[in-house]
């Protein structure tokens, strides 16, 4: 009996997993094959037209572009930008528990909040940020819907969104470091700069290594939000990511084989990105 319980505590959690995550993961496996007839009565199976119609839609494969060149700008500053700021953090300056609770801010809200306070922000008119250049640069900038600006600010948002994230992990890490180690690299005459990064950041490359690759899944997914509300994907699909597209063609024009071909498409792409980068990029993590 005492067997048999582990399982049937399991049961509730493989229950969820299967109605939630496995079913319309088949279920969209199988519309990415179809379409639907003229009245949407009945499901017509088109084999692989729907991937070759995508691939050979100009719309799609810039979004595409769009996707990498967000994920991989967000990711590279996301990076840097935490482990800096977790390197004043652990600074006993006066006060710095408090910062600590103000950096953690951002991800408490939703990306649709941030979004919208990035919205306010931005605003051309009465944001705070046009302010400021037009109070020290006399210039003002329309970020949200003007090129290339409007790439920018979502990046802007996303980093502001996801670094708090990343953040803790650096700041846990960051402790776990010997403080002999750093005292006897200061005594061999090492500089800050090099203690940074010939000691502290090859140390934290397991927390990188893990912080990249959800970087990368949030990047690609939980930017559609911050898309919608800032900019929808403009101006002229310029801001159009590859999950705001499937959003656009399941929803607003109503191609569901073509959104279903589309999530598999993000699928495949996310399995061979974690694949490769578990294959390659952990040989060069060292594990203390």
């Amino acid at each position: 009996m005492r067997k048999i319980i582990p399982y049937v505590l399991l049961v509730p959690t493989f229950l969820i997993i299967g109605m939630f995550i496995y079913w319309p993961a088949v279920y969209s496996l199988r519309l990415s094959t179809c379409r639907l007839s003229p009245f949407g009565n009945r499901m017509i199976f088109v084999g692989f037209r729907n991937f070759v119609k995508l691939f050979n839609n100009k719309e799609y494969l810039f979004s595409i572009r769009v996707t990498v060149l967000y994920v991989l700008l967000s990711v590279v500053i996301t990076i840097f930008l935490s482990f800096f700021i977790a390197l004043l953090l652990e600074m006993k300056v006066p006060g710095h528990t408090i910062y600590r609770m103000l950096i953690f801010t951002p991800y408490a809200i939703s990306p649709a909040i941030a979004g919208t306070l990035w919205s306010f922000l931005l605003n051309p008119v009465v944001g705070h940020v046009n302010y400021l250049f037009s109070k020290f640069f006399g210039i003002s900038v329309d970020w949200i819907t003007s090129k290339p600006y409007a790439f920018y600010a979502i990046v802007f948002a996303s980093v502001w969104k996801t670094m708090p994230f990343d953040v803790i992990f650096y700041l846990a890490g960051l402790q776990n470091i010997p403080d002999d180690l750093l005292e006897a690299s200061t005594l061999d005459g090492a500089n800050w700069w090099t203690r940074t990064w010939k000691i502290i950041f090859p140390l934290l490359s397991p927390i990188t290594f893990y912080l990249v690759i959800m970087n990368i899944i949030s990047f690609m997914f939980a930017s559609f939000a911050i898309v919608d509300v800032m900019t929808k994907g403009g101006p002229g699909n310029y801001t159009t990511t590859m999950i705001y597209r499937l959003f656009l063609d399941a929803f607003a024009f109503q191609k569901t084989g073509l959104a279903s071909a589309e999530s598999v498409v993000l699928f495949v792409i996310m399995a061979i990105i974690t694949f490769l980068y578990f294959k390659y990029a952990e040989r060069k993590v060292h594990y203390q």
